[in-house]
């Protein structure tokens, strides 16, 4: 960093709350000029409240901010803004139907004569990516270009629509390869060294040791700590993200996993050299009857993109999937569901329970959906099947007919996890089953994993819980920046995993 220390940007006791939830809590924040601060953290955590208060998306509920010398009251995006403070959001908000120049300076146009310089708006625009070093026809369509000429492209636009002091990255590489993150990072350390302050929001632990100066750790809306890069061991970084000390795991006794004791020596899922894109790197995978398969690691390192391609949700671009031997040519929800894989998805709100449906409707969906809407389940047929599962998960609801909404987080898990039973899987995919519920569920929810593998059922078991994954897993996969990194299949513990997590360059 520069030799400049004084605080470009400076939040203090920042507190945010939304119905039922605190989402900051007493936090604190600096900025330097000239520097790339990290902010990390897992679901939850706060990060996106953060931005959005510095941004003026949302207001705090207490706390003070102030920029250079002055104490600000951000109003809006706009006003944000006019204060130097730009953001360029993970989902490029740009309009490929436009060239690059008026992506650039849509709004902003040279004018003469009362109309548009159409030469003089290419130049300006020239010149600003000349500045990030890209040098490319702006007269083209946006839409003719790479992603990561796109982003560059929005980068751009926030550095000119405000004449930036503040750069706010969220997840900028998420959609980028190898070669194009390396060029955006010679971007970032040029932008620094010209003392602009830039925060940068990303879930790659390697891409935080290699490009910014200073980390800041918030797990759930409170401040962890903020560190310098270079002096943090990343198996601390990992352990300040997901809230367990080292000493914690150097206690811990091994833990003897139930490894090639499946209840049937039989491959129900196999994917070889399996991935996609911008996802996960290409993959082996083998799930066994009986078996529960542990995927771990930290937020945006593959977990729930793999589970998605394994469903069907998004399609791979290489490699193979078997299915009980046989190869699997069309990817569809759909298709999964008629092969007998359920899914039961990380965000319960937006992709799992159907808020305005009664439990019998929620538990039902699936085995309707599969039967298809002209061979529809009767009204007895229903309620059969909701008061078996209700019975089975111990579903804590007045009757069937409830409104799901009105149930607690740990019963509405069990609903989901009741709607995909009711489909008899062979193969069930569970992404973060336990988040957010209380302790007696979780216990609840393992103790049916294993139950289910007892069964001869093949399950994968996603949780950023590492004593929950241990505890549930025979096998365990390690992921980390969208790759697998490790597999465990005898004994192991919290510590060797976050070893893995972390990598081993500095441990």
């Amino acid at each position: 960093m520069p030799e400049d220390t004084s605080n470009l940007l400076i939040m203090q006791g920042i507190s945010k709350a939304f119905p039922g939830v605190q989402a900051l809590e007493n936090v604190d924040f600096d900025l330097k000029p000239g520097e790339i601060h990290a902010v990390v953290g897992e679901n939850g955590a706060g990060k996106s409240t953060l931005i959005k208060i510095i941004t003026g998306v949302e207001r705090p509920d207490r706390g003070q901010i102030t920029l250079g010398d002055e104490t600000i009251h951000v109003k809006s995006p706009q006003h944000a803004q006019t204060l130097g403070i730009s953001t360029v959001y993970q989902e490029i908000n740009l309009c490929d139907n436009l060239s690059v120049a008026e992506n650039i300076l849509l709004g902003r146009e040279p004018r003469k004569f009362g109309r548009i310089d159409w030469r003089s708006m290419r130049e300006q625009a020239r010149q600003i990516l000349l500045r990030l070093n890209v040098d490319i026809d702006v007269s083209l369509d946006l839409g003719e270009y790479s992603i990561a000429i796109k982003q560059m492209t929005a980068i751009a636009r926030a550095l000119e629509i405000s004449s930036a002091k503040i750069l706010i990255l969220d997840e900028p590489t998420s959609s980028l390869d190898a070669h194009e993150t390396e060029n955006l990072f010679q971007v970032l350390r040029r932008l620094k060294e010209e003392g602009l302050g830039i925060i940068f929001i990303t879930h790659f632990i390697d891409q935080i040791y290699e490009v910014t100066d200073r980390v800041t750790v918030l797990r759930n809306g409170k401040l962890v700590g903020t560190f310098e890069t270079a002096v943090l061991p990343r198996l601390e970084l990992i352990a300040h993200m997901i809230g367990r000390t080292l000493g914690d795991f150097n206690d811990m006794a091994q833990i003897k996993l139930k490894s090639g004791k499946h209840t049937e020596e039989k491959i129900i899922l196999q994917a070889r050299q399996f991935g996609r894109k911008g996802s996960i790197a290409p993959l082996d995978l083998d799930l066994y009857a009986g078996e529960v398969l542990g995927f771990a690691g930290l937020l945006g390192s593959g977990r729930t993109e793999t589970a998605n391609l394994l469903f069907g949700v998004d399609k791979p671009d290489e490699g193979t999937l078997s299915f009980a031997g046989s190869d699997v040519k069309n990817f569809s929800p759909a298709d999964s569901i008629a092969r007998g894989v359920a899914f039961c998805p990380e965000d319960r709100k937006a992709d799992g329970i159907v808020d305005e449906l009664t439990v019998r409707e929620n538990i039902v969906l699936a085995v309707q959906s599969n039967r298809g809407w002209l061979r529809r389940l009767s009204r007895q047929q229903q309620y059969d099947l909701a008061d078996k599962f209700i019975k089975m998960l111990n579903i804590s609801t007045p009757s069937p007919d409830q409104a799901v909404k009105n149930l607690s987080g740990g019963n509405q898990q069990k609903v989901i996890l009741a709607r995909w039973l009711a489909t008899n899987p062979q193969v069930l995919i569970l992404d973060e089953p336990t988040r957010g519920i209380d302790i007696g569920a979780k216990a609840e929810i393992q103790k049916l994993v294993l139950e289910l593998a007892e069964e001869g059922k093949a399950c994968i078991f996603i949780s950023s819980e590492l004593d929950e994954v241990v505890r549930t897993s025979h096998r365990i996969i390690v992921l980390r920046d969208q790759e697998k990194v490790r597999e465990f299949s005898d004994e192991v513990d919290e510590h060797t995993i976050m070893e893995a997590m972390a990598g081993s360059s500095d441990l």
